[in-house]
């Protein structure tokens, strides 16, 4: 009798591939886009700093003006008792938040809106940043990390600065023993074996060649067993140049 696959055992939900959400310490996300920061800004104090095994960029609390309190990722450069401006009228400066529309263009963002009012969706690992590179109307222009450009709403909202936490990926493991730590702060298995390089009892891209052997897109509705690779890409292979 053969064994359950990797991909199997982790589509059961055990508790070796369950998120550790009871050791997460708080949700992060803007304030609700309320009538403060639409007609003028409000002023928060940051009072703490988090280490949360959730996030893997450092986490600062704000106590707003009136009693909100907020966990956003941590601007780089900021200290226990600096102050944030949150609204159309705050300053441009590192770690205030506020309409992409009202930032200078050049300036970095972080923790960027994709709608108006959803809190702050993506640019939020550590050391990253995004680049405000152009305004055409009611749309910005947005340079990714990835170097892709976006176009978004100029009501969406984003922290000003670079998060902190740069630098995170090149403390070297040393040891053996401290990847097994790094890999289980997250509840992931490290490291991680190639399909390709498992036997084909083992996974659909395992046997002899070195190779999937097959195409490497897969639905997004197969079944745990046969569900690797590409998931419902749009597109595989490396792109034409020019």
């Amino acid at each position: 009798m053969g064994k359950r696959l990797t991909q199997q055992k982790r589509g059961k939900g055990s508790p070796a591939y369950k998120t550790p959400n009871h050791r997460f310490k708080a949700r992060t996300g803007f304030r609700n886009y309320d009538i403060l920061e639409r007609e003028s800004s409000i002023k928060g104090e940051i009072i703490g700093f988090l280490d949360d095994p959730g996030h893997q960029s450092l986490l600062m609390e704000i106590l707003f003006e009136n009693g909100d309190i907020s966990v956003l990722p941590a601007t780089e450069g900021l200290k226990i008792g600096d102050h944030i401006d949150c609204g159309i009228t705050a300053k441009p400066k590192p770690g205030n938040i506020l309409p992409i529309g009202k930032i200078p263009e050049g300036s970095y963002v972080y923790n960027l809106e994709l709608r108006m009012g959803d809190k702050g969706k993506f640019v939020r690992s550590p050391g990253s940043y995004a680049v405000l590179v152009a305004k055409e109307g009611e749309n910005i222009i947005i340079k990714l990390p990835s170097k892709r450009m976006i176009k978004l709403s100029s009501d969406c909202r984003a922290q000003i600065g670079v998060i902190a936490g740069g630098g995170r990926l090149e403390k070297p493991m040393i040891t053996a023993g401290h990847g097994h730590f790094k890999s289980k702060a997250r509840n992931t298995r490290w490291p991680k074996v190639r399909g390709v390089a498992m036997n084909a009892v083992a996974h659909p891209h395992g046997g002899k060649q070195h190779h999937a052997g097959t195409s490497t897109s897969v639905s997004r509705h197969a079944s745990p067993g046969q569900k690797v690779g590409h998931i419902a890409s749009r597109r595989t292979g490396r792109k034409k140049k020019g």
